[in-house]
């Protein structure tokens, strides 16, 4: 179904990527239709209002997240291989785990548990806590934009936080990927690097479902990572993805540069085969040896990725920026203690940070200190 790709057939074509130009000589531009938001975008609103939006309705008012969704399903729409873009795409309107239908099965459940709990994967594992809660494998609990990008401490959690991180991804995948055309000549598989990096979190949805209280569920791991990753390396594998492109995906989060690194990649690919029970190295997605990634590496694998490093600004940026919120919660909307733990808060900065994203808050916070965030803050959300 996916024919063999030369780099020349679906290489990088110039006037489909990120423009690169000089900037007063030093800096450099990246061009593109991606608006940036203006004031005139924040939609005010009061703290009852926010009390009473679900996370959808708090993804759908927010400009930046909608336009960082638009912008994901043009990109996998621009995807030139048919079937690649059609499976893509399909993610995105229903990122489901589809692959979860053989653990309904106690027997399998159990093999796939005790295999896991060997290679020490998963520690204590019970039935009900292999994964996520879903009732329907077939459909996402929450749509792709809705989800937050992770843990509800952590980079871009808040309703819409997985399409606004998922598009730095692509875009700073993208524009890795002119650099290298335009200084070291390489041709690179715009289609796979689009792929993995739009589908490697594409789980999100499921495991940090919102809760009732305005949090996300909290992730285990898996393998040593966040589980959110082997999942997404599963499902991509089961809905029939390339191998090559699934192998990126697992690049995600280290890269395959050093022995030390790459057994980590090896480790998510295997957790992912033992939730598929299938042999990794016979369906491509190891080495002959098991050691390694498929030989020789692919440089997709690496912009896949350097390409999702937004996360070493975007971590320390919310664990920073999310205690000084509450100090401002308390002093302009004079919320209590218990408060801060409830749904009242998470209502709070859920809409504040979809309105106006963790990052910009933080960079408002570092230049103008706890009074210029107060003014902003206040501003979107109308207290009392």
């Amino acid at each position: 179904m996916f024919p063999e790709v030369t780099m020349n057939e679906n290489g990088w074509n110039r006037r489909d990527v990120l423009k690169l130009g000089a900037l007063t000589g030093t800096v450099v531009l990246i061009a593109s239709s991606f608006p940036k938001v203006a004031a005139a975008d924040w939609k005010r609103v009061s703290l009852n209002q926010c009390l009473e939006m679900a996370p959808e309705d708090v993804a759908r008012s927010s400009q930046v997240v909608m336009d960082s969704w638009d912008f994901l399903k043009k990109t996998a729409a621009s995807i030139r291989n048919e079937e690649l873009r059609k499976r893509v795409t399909n993610v995105l309107e229903n990122p489901a785990p589809t692959f979860t239908a053989r653990l309904q099965d106690p027997v399998t459940n159990r093999s796939v548990r005790e295999e896991l709990a060997a290679r020490g994967y998963w520690k204590g594992v019970t039935p009900e806590d292999l994964l996520p809660p879903i009732e329907n494998q077939e459909w996402s609990p929450f749509p792709f934009f809705v989800a937050p990008g992770s843990g509800y401490q952590n980079h871009h959690s808040y309703p819409g936080g997985l399409a606004t991180h998922t598009a730095v991804n692509v875009k700073v995948s993208l524009a890795l990927g002119e650099v290298y055309r335009e200084i070291d000549g390489l041709t690179l598989d715009r289609d796979s690097v689009i792929a993995a990096q739009i589908l490697h979190d594409q789980l999100k949805p499921w495991v940090f479902q919102w809760g009732r209280n305005g949090e996300s569920r909290t992730e285990r791991s898996l393998a040593g990572t966040g589980e959110h990753h082997p999942l997404s390396v599963a499902e991509s594998f089961h809905r029939g993805l390339p191998a090559e492109i699934c192998v990126a995906q697992a690049c995600a989060h280290q890269h395959p540069g050093r022995p030390q690194e790459e057994a980590e990649v090896v480790a998510w690919i295997q957790a992912a085969a033992i939730l598929l029970g299938i042999d990794p190295k016979g369906k491509g997605l190891l080495d002959p040896s098991g050691a390694t990634v498929p030989r020789p590496r692919r440089i997709e694998n690496f912009i896949c990725h350097l390409g999702d490093h937004d996360f070493v600004i975007s971590v320390p940026a919310a664990q920073w920026l999310i205690p000084i919120l509450k100090t401002v919660a308390i002093q302009q909307y004079h919320l209590r203690e218990e408060d801060l733990t409830g749904k009242k808060f998470n209502a709070l900065r859920n809409y504040l940070f979809s309105q106006m994203t963790i990052m910009r808050l933080y960079h408002l916070y570092a230049l103008q200190g706890i009074e210029g965030l107060s003014k902003i803050v206040t501003q979107i959300i109308v207290p009392a």
